[in-house]
């Protein structure tokens, strides 16, 4: 990303009070003494893989292709090497996608684990939010199926030992169609084993039923097709009576494109009579979830990201996250979730300690790398999240969303850098990249139950290419990769290190800029460009990014009662180094007031270290 500066010569100066400054451009929380902050530690980068898929060499690719044919990734890929260069690339914490045993269409009736049937179940993989066994793993991620618990009992430790966290999933909404555990602890009962299924409700049953009537497969769900058939393939799936399907789905057939592989799991929530809820005495799932919390909180695991959340009744989370934390001071709680208006209410009540940030900074970013949004939106919705942003988990890129390389988002990876600059650095909260992310996957080509539609398939068995040539053959040393791919690694490299380098990107205040320097009549700073500040009393990071494919010209002025708060002195001589490109601005006197010209560059991203040089 080259770029190249106007000289930087004084212009008129404009005398804004502070009284217009925090009122019309700034959320209040810059106002605030910088050295009453509270200090984080640790500002967390969270690497997302789907782990049946990051450590498959196959390349075969085939539409719906079995376990033989298109291979499968396994706990014993994610070695020490793989650990190394994830550890190395900045990130802190994994995100193990698809660890719990969820309904798939091998047969292990050998080890003991019940056969699934195909009717009811997406893709020959699986959905690895299908849970068939809360308390087992998938025994397609184990060289040993028998030792497949050892062998995910290691992965914890060797991640550990290469000195980053594990997050697992948590599915707390919905279970696969057919949930058996073989693997519960003596005298645990499995969900539904003591419901009383004449009830449509009842608050300790574990279901919601329709009582008197039998579950049909959807019409029209023939995924497998001729060549690819299987006996449990046939239309049908005893449950009678049927119970309500994963989204809430009250319907004897639900839709193909409901989560019919699911069915719902009852917290003491009415859902078909005004949501009346019956929390006293405790629901028995919340005694059982509970439970298996605890349980995987003994296996050492660092954390949950907690699947659709919010379709869990807050109530629960205030009461089970605090006893988990009893456990565990350390361990984390990820919310999925997307009602902005229950944002606070699931930290401040259920005591999540990360809410998912799609619906604000994702959707505006994802607009703005297509040229769809303004720049201006940002700072109203960091506004917004005045008092929560460093709860909030920012990312561009998951398993739910599509490729930033595909077609159906930017069609290149480089279009995101931008938006990537400010997922990562506008506040304390954490970002996450999936993997591939980093080298341009563009998640093509149809898997079998995910169609072409840009995403990497979690449904699927697959080989992730350009993740393969990084990965190249296990040596997870980039060899494969172009050189153009090999610039794009490093940039994330660059970028995510800075993350838990910079005290200011750590713990730092923000404030925006934009509103400031973009003045009514104002030609020479488009809204398709962005400009903020992170800042501690002994750092100070001016970001600016141009989210335009063509150069922008911008002076950006930082208000005089702000270079007050940051301690900068405008009569003095400053330096601006870039710490992502290596560049260096000398300010003379004077100048630092009466603004930075720069001329940004097709997609520019410069993140300024504020230094006085005398």
């Amino acid at each position: 990303m080259c770029y190249k500066f106007l000289n930087v010569k004084a212009t008129a100066l404009l005398s804004l009070g502070s009284c217009l400054f925090y009122a019309c451009t700034t959320p209040p929380q810059v106002q605030e003494d910088i050295t009453t902050t509270a200090v984080q530690q640790e500002k967390i980068v969270l690497y997302q893989i789907i782990t049946r898929l990051f450590g498959n060499k196959k390349t075969t690719n085939k539409p719906y292709g079995t376990v033989e044919e298109n291979g499968v990734g396994k706990f014993n890929d994610i070695n020490d090497t793989a650990l190394n260069a994830i550890k190395d690339m900045g990130f802190t914490h994994v995100w193990y996608t698809g660890v719990l045993e969820h309904a798939l269409v091998n047969d292990y009736t050998a080890y003991g684990i019940p056969l699934d049937d195909a009717d009811v179940i997406k893709g020959r993989a699986g959905s690895p939010y299908s849970i068939k066994d809360y308390y087992d793993v998938n025994p397609d991620l184990a060289v040993d199926v028998d030792n497949r618990m050892r062998e995910f009992e290691f992965l914890v430790s060797s991640t550990h030992a290469n000195g980053l966290k594990v997050i697992i999933d948590f599915v707390p909404n919905h279970v696969a169609r057919f949930y058996q555990s073989d693997a519960k602890p003596e005298g645990v009962k499995d969900f539904g084993e003591e419901d009383d299924d004449s009830k449509a409700f009842d608050p300790n049953n574990n279901f919601y039923y329709l009582p008197g009537e039998a579950f049909q497969v959807p019409s029209g769900y023939e995924p497998l097709g001729a060549e690819n058939s299987f006996p449990t393939k046939d239309g049908k799936f005893d449950e009678n009576p049927a119970k309500a399907t994963g989204n809430d789905k009250f319907a004897v057939q639900p839709d193909v494109n409901d989560w019919f592989e699911a069915i719902k799991l009852n917290y003491g929530v009415d859902l078909q009579n005004d949501r009346t809820t019956h929390f006293d005495p405790v629901p028995d799932t919340w005694l059982k979830m509970k439970d298996i919390l605890l349980y995987w909180t003994g296996k050492q695991v660092d954390g949950f990201r907690c699947d659709m959340a919010e379709m869990v009744p807050v109530e629960f989370w205030a009461w089970v996250i605090p006893q988990v934390k009893e456990a565990n001071p350390d361990i984390v709680f990820i919310a999925e979730i997307y009602n902005p208006d229950q944002y606070r209410s699931y930290i401040r009540t259920g005591k999540f300690d990360y809410l998912y940030d799609k619906v604000q900074l994702y959707d505006t970013l994802r607009l703005l790398t297509n040229g769809q949004s303004s720049a201006d939106h940002i700072a109203g919705i960091q506004h917004s999240l005045g008092d929560i942003n460093h709860h909030m988990l920012h990312f561009l890129e998951n398993h739910d969303e599509q490729r930033i390389a595909s077609p159906f988002f930017a069609g290149d990876a480089r279009k995101a850098l931008p938006g990537m600059v400010v997922s990562a650095t506008i506040d304390p909260g954490p970002v996450m990249i999936y993997f591939g992310q980093e080298v341009g996957e563009p998640g093509a080509g149809v898997a079998g139950f995910s169609g072409e539609d840009g995403r990497t398939t979690h449904f699927d068995y697959w080989g992730v290419p350009e993740h393969q040539k990084w990965m190249n053959d296990g040596a997870f040393d980039g060899g494969k990769l172009s050189e153009e791919q090999r610039e794009l690694r490093s940039f994330y490299m660059k970028l995510l290190r800075l993350c838990n380098e910079s005290e200011a990107l750590v713990s730092g205040k923000y404030a925006d800029l934009n509103l400031h320097n973009r003045k009514p009549g104002e030609e020479r700073y488009s809204d398709r460009v962005y400009a903020f500040l992170r800042y501690t009393l002994e750092e100070q990071l001016l970001v600016v990014v141009n989210f335009d494919t063509r150069e922008q010209q911008v002076n950006i002025q930082i208000p005089e009662n702000l270079l007050k708060a940051l301690n900068l002195d405008p009569a003095h001589s400053n330096k601006l180094s870039d710490i992502m490109m290596g560049e260096v601005l000398l300010m003379e006197a004077g100048e630092m007031q009466s603004g930075i010209a720069m001329e940004l560059s097709p997609l520019a991203t410069h993140i300024f270290k504020i230094e006085k040089t005398r």
